[in-house]
């Protein structure tokens, strides 16, 4: 039976209603680092994750040595999504071919991990990115999934759960990006699943924008432990031209990310309903 932490564990109350701000993709760009590091150290963001393959990772695993204060998971990778900017695994490709196209870049889409990924090379391939940010002086906080590969198959949801117990992390899991991703009855006895996810939309993007969406959300954050993902970055030449056709988490969708949790405003909705953050250094306690 699948199951929510138990947060009374850490002190918290059933009504208490507990909130992580957590920021994907560091490590993708100099832009994305640059905004990750600001939110974080000027917002309510109080999680992240590296992705290790990407050209701008030694950037980023370096801030994390030096602010071990901050949360900071292995973003596990496994797509390259970008039309021109491409990148591979860290294991030479010829060790992973089932992860790889035929110019042994990472596949750009999910279904294509999951029609050829063998979970054999998925977990050597795994392993060698958190070794990688281990060898860089990171200790990471928790595990989690770049666009929910992890989450597509049966096969690849064992390999999470896997590098989760050899490396003594928690991993997220979340019945709503399962189902999202196309496999709503994964989940097994023993797991841990977060009460909410949330996160922006390209609907609301393109119509309310997404600060009035996000001042929604925390106005209606229910009890539990709910986590907000976002992708900061700065709306410059080097993201738009990362983000070519690409408007879903996109360019600017990443600069208004970063606008909102770090407005001076949205700290005020928080203490307005008393909304608590809690980190995966917690989590770490009651999940292991």
């Amino acid at each position: 039976m699948t199951k929510h932490y138990d947060l009374g564990q850490l002190g918290y109350e059933k009504e208490d209603i507990l909130l992580m701000v957590h920021a994907d993709d560091a490590g993708l760009s100099c832009s994305e680092n640059a905004a990750t590091m600001e939110a974080l150290e000027k917002g309510i963001v109080n999680s992240y994750s590296i992705m290790v393959p990407c050209p701008w990772f030694l950037d980023m695993a370096n801030f994390a040595k030096h602010r071990p204060q901050f949360d900071c998971g292995i973003h596990l990778t496994l797509t390259c999504e970008w039309k021109h900017y491409k990148f591979g695994p860290v294991l030479p490709y010829s060790e992973v071919p089932s992860l790889v196209d035929n110019q042994g870049f990472f596949h750009a889409k999910r279904e294509m991990v999951k029609n050829f990924a063998d979970p054999h090379e998925v977990k050597m391939e795994l392993k060698a990115q958190i070794d990688r940010a281990l060898d860089a002086g990171i200790k990471p906080t928790h595990l989690d999934s770049h666009m929910y590969t992890l989450g597509l198959t049966k096969e690849l949801l064992s390999v999470y759960r896997e590098l989760g117990r050899e490396y003594k992390l928690p991993i997220f899991l979340s019945d709503q990006l399962l189902s999202e991703v196309g496999n709503p009855n994964a989940l097994e006895e023993g797991d841990h699943i977060i009460n909410a996810l949330h996160m922006g939309n390209f609907e609301a993007m393109d119509s309310i924008g997404l600060y009035e969406w996000y001042a929604q959300i925390l106005k209606n954050l229910k009890a539990g432990f709910n986590i907000i993902l976002i992708h900061p970055a700065f709306n410059n030449l080097e993201m738009k031209q990362l983000c070519v056709d690409h408007p879903n988490f996109g360019s600017l969708w990443r600069q208004m990310d970063f606008d909102f949790f770090t407005d001076p405003k949205t700290a005020s909705y928080l203490k307005e309903r008393n909304i608590k953050p809690i980190t995966w250094r917690e989590i770490q306690k009651i999940s292991l």
